[in-house]
């Protein structure tokens, strides 16, 4: 019980200083995330406290002006791609990650994991992996993907499937609007599909593209 009570403090300590640290519309979006993160983990059976730290620090990097990412990312060694260099909005997770233990004093292993992986997603997912891309994506916030009813349903009954139909929907937009995509997220559509379908659904979707941000 005092553990318990223990991470719930922490949590809110946490919740206070992102506050600090992201503009109110980021923030609204951060606190929907990590409450829709702990209700996937409560129909899920998953670590619902943790859930919702990683939903808290997901966007910690959000903010930080494009400029100031890639310093901070030469700072303390952390790798970019080509495609980061060219779009610094994509360096948020990984520098996310990185702040969640730096600055935060986050360490469990899934947390920082699911930090990393929110905007690419990659093969073979973690539960809590799974929880914070598809939470990212449908939380309340969100109005103008497709098919977001149909994959806020999908996520509390089948989260592998809700990942193809979020996978889908987001290279088919990329696609159509001269994108760029990280090869990570086209393999993790790949993956997925393979999982569920053998590899046979259909033509994949290839594209040059950013993901989503």
């Amino acid at each position: 019980m005092l553990r318990k009570q223990v991470e719930l403090n922490k949590t809110s300590m946490i919740e206070r200083e992102v506050k600090k640290q992201l503009d109110k519309k980021r923030f609204q979006h951060t606190v929907a995330v990590s409450y829709l993160a702990a209700a996937m983990a409560m129909c899920h059976g998953y670590d619902i406290e943790k859930a919702r730290l990683a939903g808290l620090l997901h966007d910690a990097a959000k903010c930080i002006p494009p400029e100031r990412k890639i310093y901070l990312c030469n700072k303390y060694n952390i790798q970019m791609t080509e495609v980061e260099r060219s779009y610094p909005a994509l360096l948020h997770a990984k520098l996310g990650a990185f702040l969640a233990m730096k600055k935060y004093n986050v360490h469990d292993d899934e947390i920082i994991s699911a930090i990393l992986n929110h905007t690419t997603g990659k093969p073979d997912m973690g539960v809590l992996d799974k929880i914070i891309y598809i939470a990212d994506y449908i939380e309340p916030n969100r109005r103008r993907a497709p098919r977001l009813p149909e994959i806020r349903q999908m996520a509390f009954r089948d989260m592998d499937r809700a990942l193809v139909m979020i996978l889908e929907d987001t290279l088919q937009f990329l696609k159509d609007n001269n994108g760029a995509v990280d090869p990570i997220t086209q393999k993790t559509y790949d993956y997925y599909i393979g999982q569920q379908y053998g590899g046979n659904h259909g033509d994949n979707i290839d594209t040059n593209v950013k993901t989503r941000v």
